[in-house]
């Protein structure tokens, strides 16, 4: 028998139906929180992240600077920046590199990442949180590892519950949009 695609698809949405409605909404009202203290103290959101997880802070930095006037930065947008730190020191090190020029004490820095153990992620969030930032995470349960070194070291970590990447990558953009439409809710934007 050839492949079923209706069969396949509704496999996919009802996996992807139950991890949404297993999100942890303690840890989606404590990075609402975050995002709220930040905003109201005049701070700035950084956003980091990898592969398919460095598209959504971009995403997210474009629709929280329209939509909530908060001051954004998508350190994964900078390929010129990104390729330097990578080239003249390490890949490792390509968003402290870039943190250590914009991150003020008390900004929150959010990382996307599909298993919470990228280097270049941890790496800035360590940095991140060494400087009095506040940090967060949105991350998955790639291979049971429960979102990863991230997941352990972040102020708030909300980890998709699944080990599909795509479903986790599904997810961090409606955790951006869930938190965007709060914020906008709260303030009356």
């Amino acid at each position: 028998m050839g492949f079923q695609f209706d069969e396949f698809a509704d496999s996919y949405l009802t996996n992807l139906r139950q991890a949404l409605d297993e999100l942890p909404k303690e840890a989606l009202r404590a990075f609402w929180e975050q995002v709220e203290a930040t905003r109201s103290e005049g701070g700035s959101v950084h956003f980091i992240g990898n592969g398919g997880s460095a598209a959504t802070p971009s995403h997210s930095a474009g629709d929280w600077s329209k939509e909530l006037s908060l001051r954004t930065i998508a350190h994964t947008d900078n390929a010129s920046s990104l390729t330097a730190w990578a080239n003249d020191t390490d890949y490792s090190n390509i968003f402290v590199g870039q943190l250590s020029t914009f991150v003020r004490e008390g900004d929150l820095v959010v990382a996307y990442s599909g298993s919470g153990n990228s280097e270049n992620v941890v790496n800035g969030i360590r940095f991140a949180r060494e400087t009095g930032c506040r940090t967060a995470v949105i991350t998955g349960d790639l291979d049971g590892m429960g979102g990863g070194k991230l997941a352990q070291m972040a102020d708030v970590a909300v980890v998709a519950p699944t080990g599909s990447m795509e479903m986790i990558e599904d997810i961090q953009l409606v955790v951006n949009h869930i938190i965007k439409e709060a914020v906008k809710a709260h303030n009356g934007l």
